[in-house]
């Protein structure tokens, strides 16, 4: 029973958005995610029309249960393979099972269809129809992209090359392929299950889908360089990030959930992440000007949203409409004070916001806003060959959707700043000695080595004497004039 009452938990926590289904999955630690993760995400899928029967044969009335375990019970009844408990539960639901059944059987003549998956929602189907592949990062700092390949096709696996399409994504059985936008990102047919694999429990490999790989891609952040990740659990960002950054410099990361960060701090070790500092503290709490986050130049911001860009947390249920009108309100809200107070930081260069949201209350007018609010802010383009774009005027940003991109649902902006850009060209930073000044290109002359490197150390002092060549020209000038004019003064 232990399946069902926490598989009731993290469907409960996903409808009221409290985080992605996958995450919520893997942060709760149940012995076999695998089970745990398909039972939940196809009840989800399922949601609507596991609903819709409970109210028609009043089984929370005759069972006492609450509606999502009775939504994980009713699905693995009538749709699943059948309940995995014993005891009490099994028989309260074999009890009810001939009613919960016939209702199946009258919501399918009602729509004139004969499979229960013609009973779910639009988007649902087309989810399911075509599946997302699985993408896989290769963790760089631990191995490489050629050893990864070559340790692959030594376990059975087929590489077919790079892509160059999304087409060629389109994989089956063992082909995989390398990503054609993220050389460290290999993509495999949607069934292949790594969860039990020695690259991925070796923290080899990271189950990552693509669109999540974008934002520490497009920050690119130099090694050695100080980095924040704003909102950073369950991890696969923060791993990026430190494998770009080549475990050098200082990442840190912070999240207010104590639980999830504990979570992150096992996969950052398994990923072999160094350069980290953990904090389990509110990102809007953390003082810009403290000492040390004195040479922050690069933050990854990734808050909290309402996760409508994930598949398995589509729902075409209706809702209510100005309930869901004032969280979208709140959660835009929040997201643009955390892009403002990321960019109080006195040094920082770029922002890369993200979010899993389709959105544009959360996407283009957070990002609208920010930019009238902080007029010294510029947004950067972004990969040209991305086929989905930001809604006008923002075409610099990206985004992506599993009909358009082959990933789940999600945006993406980079934020730099230019103010400090443009006072340097007003005033350079380091003072531009004569030699280093643009003169005028001199007539072209063959001239031998030695020659060549005499004039090159001799420039300061060629400099010196023409300026003074200069000056005692004007002065002759000046005597000469001076004496003209005595003469004239005679002659008068």
């Amino acid at each position: 029973m232990a399946l069902y009452i926490k598989a009731a938990e993290i469907l409960q926590k996903a409808e009221m958005k409290q985080g992605a289904l996958k995450t919520l999955v893997y942060d709760s630690k149940f012995p076999n995610i695998k089970q745990l993760f398909a039972l939940v995400c196809e009840t989800q899928k399922f949601s609507s029309v596991l609903q819709e029967i409970i109210e028609a044969t009043k089984l929370l009335k005759h069972t006492k249960l609450k509606m999502p375990l009775a939504k994980v019970l009713v699905y693995d009844v009538l749709i699943g393979r059948g309940l995995k408990c014993g005891g009490a539960w099994k028989a309260k639901m074999m009890k009810q099972r001939p009613r919960l059944q016939a209702e199946l059987a009258r919501m399918k003549v009602r729509r004139g269809v004969s499979r229960n998956e013609d009973l779910l929602p639009a988007s649902a189907l087309r989810a399911s129809g075509d599946p997302l592949p699985r993408y896989v990062r290769v963790n760089t700092l631990k191995t490489t992209v050629g050893d990864t390949v070559d340790y692959l096709k030594r376990d059975g696996f087929c590489y077919r090359g790079q892509a160059l399409k999304l087409e060629n994504l389109t994989l089956k059985n063992k082909d995989f392929m390398m990503d054609l936008h993220l050389p460290e990102l290999l993509v495999f047919s949607p069934k292949a299950d790594f969860h039990d694999h020695f690259l991925y429990k070796a923290g080899h490999i990271i189950l990552q889908d693509k669109a999540s790989c974008l934002p520490a891609h497009l920050l690119n952040p130099p090694p050695g360089s100080h980095v924040i990740d704003a909102c950073a659990a369950p991890g696969n960002k923060t791993s990026h990030l430190a494998a770009i950054m080549e475990n050098r410099g200082r990442l840190f990361a912070f999240d207010l959930d104590g639980k999830r960060l504990a979570t992150m701090s096992t996969l950052l070790l398994r990923a072999g992440v160094t350069c980290h500092q953990l904090a389990n503290q509110d990102f809007l709490k953390v003082d810009p000007d403290g000492p040390q986050f004195k040479d922050v130049e690069y933050i990854l911001l990734d808050p909290s949203c309402s996760g409508s860009g994930m598949v398995c947390l589509r729902d075409d249920a209706a809702a209510d409409q100005e309930e869901e009108k004032a969280r979208l309100a709140s959660l835009a809200s929040f997201q643009l004070r955390c892009l403002n107070h990321g960019l109080r930081f006195p040094r920082l260069k770029r922002l890369v916001y993200s979010t899993c949201s389709i959105h544009s209350q959360e996407n283009e007018e957070v990002i609208t806003a920010c930019l009238q609010q902080n007029p010294n802010v510029r947004l950067v383009p972004l990969l040209a060959q991305w086929l989905e774009r930001g809604q006008e005027p923002l075409s610099q940003c990206l985004r992506a959707s599993p009909t358009k991109t082959r990933t789940h649902g999600f945006f993406v902006a980079l934020l730099e700043k230019v103010s400090d850009a443009g006072s340097m060209k007003e005033k350079p930073a380091v003072p531009i000695s004569e030699a280093d000044r643009v003169l005028p290109a001199p007539s072209v002359v063959e001239m031998k080595p030695d020659a060549a490197e005499e004039n090159s150390s001799d420039g300061e002092e060629k400099l010196t004497s023409a300026a003074g060549d200069a000056d005692d020209s004007s002065s002759k000038k000046k005597r000469r004039k001076r004496k003209k004019k005595k003469k004239t003064a005679k002659a008068e």
